[in-house]
């Protein structure tokens, strides 16, 4: 096993109130570099007592040195962390396109973006300004804006660092703590990032990390009585398990689940902005987006020149490790590997139409990798399987439409609604598309539109509540109402 320089500063072990804990059993989760297969690090599995640990630890915090600390002095805090995160932003972006496979270019973008969460939020942290209500001239009546309590991060594995940030960062803002729980694939930028928080003068246990399987570590956390508020992001199985687990002691919850997202184009589309957009869209982290544009709805007068560009351009892709900035990466394990291959595959068999790709993908120096081809996948019946259900790799589901009305008939047509794009120069018709999609976020002429700045959340089967921007932050409050007669 060769492990990466940067790999080897990280130091793997559970944080708990500040400290790194020695896990008393030894059991370990190995993670992987996913270009060639081979393990990096072998990291410590969080038991349930140690997930308790951490939970009290940051309850701890929350009603000690934390609570004490101005909320100006939080905003310089979170200030200095986004310096800190940029600072080191090669070295980060390195262990974060081992870690998860992603091009280097990609990882670079999400340092910036984790850095530019915690300066958004700074920003809030001295402005949670409550209301008074006019009850009248013989009452005074106020609200006030309190931190929420000890939150839960579950993360995913495909954007681990953005991820914990975007969920992190607000609950700080507010004088909230945080137990994250990374993706058992990829851990290490959730660990990496204590040291930067340490560094900023956070106190210890208002960041506490613990790492392990979902089913284990995952469920020992959100169904912790100490919990106040899970932020989870992951399949709907999942999060409809950990809403029940959080039920249990009524902890609010934040859900994103994943998508189908539509992206249309229409006749008076700019078809080469649209073909660059398409391609963003899809095969972004190679596919493995919960927001990526899988549906490709294009009018039929277009969809011949479009989808040969298309193809011509990712006929043109180049492979390889993440590391040397490839057009796609690897695939982030051998299970989400064969999920890919196994519903591409039965697709081709009941009939579909493979444009293009449709099969993994070998590298030369890199045969113990996990790569998948791009692929188009042309689907005439808008309640198959390849069209309803997310396959989360770098699989664009195209479907023919006969008009506008028919687009927009087709792109309401799953049970999810976390995004829809459209590219046309009708900016008409486009905005009349953004009212009638069922969607919590919608792109005009550029996937992916938007910043930290901007709320983001599902409608449908695709969970609730919003992150990002001012929005996110409701999620991390408790208003006290407090009213005297005078």
């Amino acid at each position: 096993m060769t492990v990466h320089p940067d790999i080897k500063k990280i130091a793997l072990d559970p944080i708990i109130a500040g400290e790194r804990i020695k896990v008393s059993d030894e059991r370990t989760w190995p993670t992987y570099d996913a270009a060639d297969g081979q393990v990096i690090a072998e990291v410590p599995i969080a038991n349930q007592e140690l997930v308790s640990d951490a939970v009290e630890a940051a309850r701890t915090a929350l009603e000690g040195d934390w609570k004490r600390v101005l909320p100006a002095e939080r905003g310089r805090m979170l200030n200095r962390v986004a310096a800190f995160l940029r600072r080191d932003r090669d070295t980060i972006a390195r262990i974060e396109s081992i870690d998860s496979g992603k091009p280097l270019r990609e990882a670079l973008g999400d340092v910036e973006t984790s850095a530019r969460y915690f300066e958004y939020y700074a920003g809030i942290a001295d402005k949670l300004q409550g209301d008074t209500v006019p009850l009248g001239p013989d009452y005074v009546s106020l609200t006030l804006h309190e931190p929420v309590g000890v939150t839960a991060h579950i993360i995913p594995w495909n954007f681990p660092l953005v991820t914990t940030v975007r969920g992190v960062a607000p609950s700080l803002a507010v004088g909230a703590t945080a137990v994250v729980k990374p993706a058992e694939q990829t851990p290490l930028t959730a660990l990496l990032l204590n040291d930067y928080l340490t560094e900023a003068g956070l106190p210890a246990g208002v960041y506490n990390v613990v790492c392990g399987p979902g089913d284990e570590t995952g469920q020992a956390l959100v169904s912790h009585p100490g919990i106040a508020h899970v932020t989870f992001t992951g399949s709907v199985q999942t999060g409809q398990q950990v809403m029940r687990s959080a039920a249990s002691h009524v902890a609010s919850v934040t859900l994103e689940l994943g998508g189908k997202s539509p992206l249309v184009v229409l006749p008076s589309a700019d078809l080469d902005a649209a073909r660059e957009g398409i391609i963003k869209a899809i095969f972004t982290n190679s596919g493995q987006v919960c927001s990526a544009g899988s549906r490709l709805i294009v009018e039929k007068s277009v969809a011949s020149p479009l989808l040969r560009a298309l193809t011509d351009s990712i006929a043109a892709f180049r492979f390889g490790r993440g590391l040397d900035d490839p057009d796609l990466g690897p695939i982030v394990s051998a299970e989400q590997l064969s999920k890919i291959s196994s519903m591409v595959e039965a697709a081709r068999r009941s009939g579909v139409h493979v444009l293009f790709g449709g099969e993994p993908k070998r590298v030369d120096g890199l045969e113990g990798g996990w790569f998948y081809s791009p692929t188009l996948l042309q689907a005439d019946d808008p309640f198959h399987p390849i069209v309803q259900e997310e396959v989360f790799g770098p699989v664009l589901t195209i479907q023919i439409a006969d008009d506008f009305d028919h687009a927009i008939e087709l792109a309401n047509g799953t049970n999810y609604g976390l995004v829809a794009g459209i590219h046309s120069r009708d900016i008409s018709s486009a905005l009349r598309f953004a009212k009638a999609v069922d969607a919590g976020q919608v792109f005009i002429n550029q996937f992916f539109a938007g910043g930290v700045e901007t709320p983001f959340g599902g409608v449908k089967m695709s969970g609730f509540g919003r992150e990002k921007g001012l929005e996110a932050v409701r999620n991390y409050c408790r208003v006290k109402t407090i009213t005297a007669r005078i």
